[in-house]
């Protein structure tokens, strides 16, 4: 019995010839190359297998690849023009894989990075509704229309207006209260999953028979303006919605590392505090970070605590965990500076770990500014290494696996 193909190919498409925002696909988005976002979503995803950047443009293809997607061809450059439709290139990507590798996948899916913005668990659900539907040749993501066309109308050559749409039984839908009206959907560019053989065999992107993945609207910001760019960035780090987020390759840690500084409020703790009455105050700490500190130093790595605060839980805690604490720092720039000349340490082969516009600074004077992954938007655009948890819930931990694992 032949063994069932489960190969679903994510592939990315990113021409150089960007007009309306130019070279937006490897422009800093909150924090990332927008390219990112969507390879991200890709390797996130335990459906899909493969993932692969198809480009005409050399700049891209290096992001691409330090991010972790696959750039195993050059697109052609008649397939990258401003007009170009969807079907040649991955038609085109298809082709190349099968004749060249031998690669045949069950589902190809697409990943327009111009909608960066995307449910964590988007991608598995449509490949799920697909594999449960095998007479269906296509998913799209969709959401609610925001105007219900049965509203529009076509203007002729004469002046005159015709309604855009009729609905049967219903005369004058046009001026029918809309729920009376037909629900109509939009696509979005979040993911379409298709069928390879839909596209090699029927010459199509979609086939004849497609089903929808119905998107919260809130997710929808298609990418084609600054003002849409503004938007989604708004969306992803600020409307609290839960979203893929890429992180920063792992070899932008230094190749050798003598300190890593850490703030503490919001880094080691998740930047609240409570007061009792007697104006007492109590943070809440991980036990993992303190785990991940232990073994930094058992590996032989120097670890420090650097806070704008002056509060006895602080020096507790840096107690606690055996680690050099200097709190009140107003001006932590020119601390840290003094510090490594005190210390004869090389920024360079510093990792300094922050959360707020008070630890920017010091991104300068090292050779690894990290994020945690609540972090200020500011942080989260000038870090070098952004991590996937946030302050106060393991972050220290993830950044000790990171390092440990280099």
């Amino acid at each position: 019995m032949a063994q069932e193909n489960r190969e679903v190919l994510a592939v990315i498409p990113a021409r150089g010839g960007s007009k309306s925002i130019p070279r937006k696909n490897i422009l800093d988005f909150a924090g990332h190359p927008l390219i990112a976002h969507s390879i991200a979503a890709a390797q996130q995803a335990e459906t899909v297998t493969r993932t692969i950047v198809s480009t005409d443009d050399e700049e891209i293809a290096e992001v691409a690849r330090r991010y972790g997607a696959e750039v195993p061809f050059m697109r052609p450059a008649q397939h990258a023009q401003d007009a170009t439709p969807d079907f040649p290139v991955f038609e085109h990507a298809l082709k190349w894989l099968a004749e060249n590798e031998g690669y045949q996948p069950e589902f190809v899916i697409q990943l327009r990075p111009t909608t960066p913005v995307r449910p964590p668990d988007m991608i598995d659900e449509g490949v799920r509704i697909l594999r449960q539907h095998p007479e269906v040749d296509s998913l799209r993501v969709v959401v609610p229309s925001g105007q219900n066309p049965h509203k529009m109308w076509r203007i002729g050559e004469d002046g005159r207006m015709s309604p855009l749409q009729t609905v049967e039984g219903l005369d004058e839908p046009y001026n029918a209260p809309r729920q009376k009206l037909p629900p109509t959907y939009w696509q979005t560019g979040h993911l379409d999953v298709i069928r390879s053989s839909v596209i090699l065999e029927k010459g199509s992107m979609t086939g004849s028979v497609v089903m929808p993945l119905v998107l919260d609207p809130r997710y929808t910001v298609d990418i084609d303006t600054q003002a849409d760019w503004e938007q989604a960035e708004w969306v992803l780090t600020q409307s609290g919605l839960p979203a893929v987020r890429p992180t920063q390759p792992a070899h932008n840690l230094p190749a050798q590392i003598d300190l890593i500084v850490l703030d503490f409020d919001g880094v080691l703790t998740d930047n609240r505090v409570w007061v009792d009455q007697n104006g007492v105050e109590q943070v809440a700490a991980h036990r993992g970070d303190g785990m991940g500190i232990s073994m930094l130093k058992k590996a032989g790595y120097n670890v420090m605590i650097l806070s704008t605060e002056t509060n006895p839980v602080v020096a507790a805690r840096a107690k606690k965990m055996d680690v050099p604490v200097y709190q009140g720092i107003d001006k932590k720039g020119a601390v840290l500076e003094k510090l490594l000349a005190e210390y004869g340490v090389n920024g360079e082969n510093v990792v300094y770990v922050g959360n707020d516009i008070n630890d920017l600074p010091c991104f300068p004077l090292v050779g690894c500014a990290a994020a945690v992954a609540d972090a200020h938007p500011d942080v989260l655009a000038q870090a070098d290494l952004v991590l996937e948890t946030s302050g106060g819930f393991g972050a220290i931990r993830e950044l000790a696996d990171l390092i440990l694992k280099k």
